[in-house]
C-alpha cells in the first residue's frame, strides 16, 4: 500500500511539473495577462507551434507563438511600457529551454560558452543558424524599445522572439515604426495597450550544413489596442485608436510601411497566410463587442 502512495505522490509530482512549465499547449492564466481579454489571436492553427510563456528572472513577460518546425516566432504578444525609447546593452542572448525537455528550468537562458547545441537545435534555432547568414540579422518582434524596466527589455533577447530579417528593411523601415508607435502610445494611450508582431512565411529558408534551419519571414505586421486612450487626441492620430495596425515586406525593395486598421490588416492576412476565422483582437479591440460574444 505505501508504495502505491509514493508512487501515486510521484506521478502527481511528475504532473505537476508539466503543468508548471511555461512551453504551453493551452497558455496559463498568467500569461493570458499579456492578451485583450485574456485571449489570444485566433486562426493560426498552424503544425508544430506551441505556446511559449516567455519567463525571465522570474516572471512572466510575454507570449509567443512558436514554431518548431521553422525555428521563427509566429507572433509575440506584449503589453506595451512607457518608454523613452532606450535600448539594451550586452544582454546575452537566450535560448528556451523547455522546448526540448520538459523538466528542465522554465526560464530561458543564456547560450552557454562551447554549449552543445545538439542538444536542442532541433526545436528551435541557435546562434549559429545566423553566423553565415549574411543577407539576414536578428528581428526582434517584441522589440525592446516598446518595454522599460530592464528585466522586460533583456527578456526580448531570445531567439524565440526573434526572425531573420533583412537589413535594410530592419533599420530603415521596420525599426522607424516602432519609434512611430511607441511614441503614439506614450502620447495618448492613457491605460493597457496590447500589441501583437507576427509574420507571413515565404518559403525561403536559412540553410546551415545542408540543412534548412530557419523559416525567412514574407511580411511582418503588426497591430495594437489600447481601450483607454485621450479622446482629446488630434484627428491625425484620433482615427487610430482604439486600435491600428501595420505590416511591410521584408525586402530590400516595395517595403514600405503600409498603416491600416486592424480589420483591413486581417483581411489580407486570411489572403496570404491565415485562416478564414483569423482574429487578431477579441472583438476587434471593442470591449462591449467581446462581452456580447460571450
Amino acid at each position: 500500500m505505501a508504495f502505491w502512495l509514493q508512487m501515486g505522490f510521484l506521478m502527481a509530482s511528475l504532473t505537476s511539473s508539466v503543468v508548471r512549465g511555461r512551453v504551453e499547449n493551452e497558455l496559463s492564466p498568467e500569461c493570458r495577462e499579456f492578451l485583450f481579454m485574456r485571449t489570444p489571436p485566433k486562426g493560426l492553427e498552424l503544425p508544430s507551434v506551441k505556446y511559449i510563456c516567455q519567463f525571465h528572472n522570474k516572471k512572466p513577460r510575454y507570449v509567443t507563438l512558436y514554431s518548431t518546425e521553422d525555428h521563427i516566432p509566429i507572433y509575440s504578444a506584449y503589453t506595451f511600457k512607457h518608454s523613452d525609447g532606450e535600448t539594451c546593452v550586452d544582454v546575452p542572448w537566450m535560448y528556451e529551454p523547455q522546448l526540448s525537455t520538459s523538466f528542465d528550468t522554465d526560464e530561458m537562458q543564456p547560450f552557454p560558452r562551447g554549449y552543445m547545441h545538439m542538444n536542442f537545435e532541433d526545436a528551435q534555432a541557435i546562434l549559429d543558424d545566423y553566423t553565415n547568414a549574411i543577407h539576414y540579422e536578428r528581428g526582434t518582434l517584441n522589440p525592446d524599445e516598446h518595454q522599460n524596466e530592464l528585466d522586460d527589455k533583456a527578456s526580448t533577447y531570445t531567439l524565440t522572439n526573434v526572425v531573420p530579417l533583412v537589413p535594410d528593411f530592419n533599420d530603415r523601415i521596420w525599426n522607424k515604426q516602432e519609434h512611430i508607435v511607441r511614441k503614439r502610445l506614450n502620447n495618448y494611450c492613457r491605460g493597457k495597450a496590447y500589441i501583437v508582431t507576427g509574420i507571413t512565411k515565404s518559403g525561403k529558408m536559412i540553410r546551415r550544413e545542408n540543412m534548412n534551419r530557419i523559416a525567412v519571414p514574407n511580411y511582418l505586421w503588426s497591430a495594437y489596442c489600447c481601450v483607454d486612450y485621450d479622446h482629446n487626441t488630434p484627428y491625425t492620430e484620433r482615427y487610430k485608436f482604439p486600435s491600428f495596425a501595420h505590416y511591410a515586406l521584408n525586402e530590400d525593395e516595395n517595403n514600405e510601411i503600409v498603416e491600416t486598421s486592424v480589420p483591413k490588416l486581417q483581411e489580407f492576412l486570411k489572403k496570404t497566410f491565415a485562416n478564414q476565422n483569423f482574429q487578431i483582437f477579441e472583438g476587434d479591440c471593442n470591449p462591449q463587442s467581446s462581452m456580447k460574444s460571450d
